[in-house]
């Protein structure tokens, strides 16, 4: 367990991915790193969409530092490298209906300011959310699985956080 120092977290919108990388992060004192926060610039007059070549440089230079954590739902190519360079991805497979609750709790909290966002927590984006759940679902957790065959060996799938405590603990 201590030769982990690149941690990659796959799983769906609401499965747990930025809790688990915050609580990894604190646990194993590394950085950590929102996919969305490469996909976008962060401004306080708004947020600006980065170009692939953008991302790719960006999520490049992460993947080649000493250690981090990276998490997200995103599986396209220009993800690759931080699967190629991480010593195990965690993809958490959070059950659907567990998922559903969780957006709805998340916007609820977050219309009353209880929890921060990066976004503006609009009914649109709430919408939304339901959407890309159904779509990793069917769509993203299947790609990721048949593109990234080649790192499969450091893929540990897991449906809750209880289980990847056990089974990183036994590695």
């Amino acid at each position: 367990m201590r030769d982990i120092k690149k941690i990659h977290i796959i799983g769906s919108v609401a499965s747990g991915k930025t809790t688990l990388a915050r609580k990894l992060s604190k646990e194993w004192e590394l950085p950590y790193y929102e996919l969305d926060n490469v996909v976008w610039e962060r401004h306080q007059t708004g947020d600006i969409r980065r170009t692939e070549e953008e991302r790719a440089e960006y999520l490049k230079q992460v993947a080649c530092s000493e250690g981090w954590i990276v998490e997200g739902v995103h599986n396209e190519w220009w993800v690759e490298d931080s699967f190629r360079h991480a010593d195990v991805i965690i993809f958490l497979d959070t059950n659907y209906s567990v998922r559903t609750y969780r957006i709805i709790k998340r916007f609820i909290l977050q219309k009353l300011r209880l929890e921060k966002a990066h976004y503006t927590p609009t009914f649109r984006i709430f919408l939304k959310m339901f959407k890309w759940n159904k779509y990793f679902e069917e769509n993203g957790k299947p790609h990721f699985f048949q593109e990234y065959q080649e790192f499969q060996d450091k893929v540990i799938k897991v449906d809750t956080v209880r289980e990847l405590r056990d089974r990183l603990y036994s590695l």
